[in-house]
């Protein structure tokens, strides 16, 4: 059970859930709201959200330093994405949760976007910040104070 848990407890794994959530309620409420425009703005969101995911992904991997929340970096990355935010894949995943809810149609489900982002951060970024802050000091610090944690 605690082997399942370790894969269950990822980012990832929170996203698929609100996104069921905001499908479900689309298909149990369905609307016609946002039309073409929800359709564009939405696939744009979801578009920018996987681009921005990988390139930031990509950047890990480049840096040579682990994307998995749980693992100490082996480096403190605050190039590229990271200059204008400490968090650019939860920032994506966040954007594709909205698009999708866009596209959708989901509008009751926009409540879902910060409560997202809330579970993010309790579950994933405090533990985070605090494992990389035990570990870079003032280094992370100074960063923290240069840039703030989601935009």
């Amino acid at each position: 059970m605690k082997r399942i848990l370790h894969y269950v407890e990822l980012p990832p794994v929170w996203l698929a859930l609100f996104a069921a959530l905001a499908w479900l309620q689309a298909r149990l409420f369905p609307m016609d709201v946002t039309g073409r425009a929800g359709d564009l703005i939405g696939t744009g969101l979801v578009a920018a959200g996987l681009a921005v995911s990988g390139w930031a992904a990509l950047h890990f991997v480049l840096e040579r330093t682990s994307l998995i929340p749980r693992e100490r970096p082996d480096k403190l990355v605050t190039t590229g994405l990271f200059r204008v935010s400490r968090n650019p894949i939860y920032l994506a995943d966040t954007a594709i949760l909205l698009g999708l809810i866009l596209i959708w149609d989901a509008l009751p489900s926009l409540i879902l976007v910060p409560l997202f982002m809330k579970v993010i951060e309790a579950r994933f970024i405090r533990r985070e910040e605090a494992l990389i802050r035990a570990h870079y000091g003032p280094a992370f610090d100074a960063y923290c104070e240069r840039v703030r944690r989601w935009l």
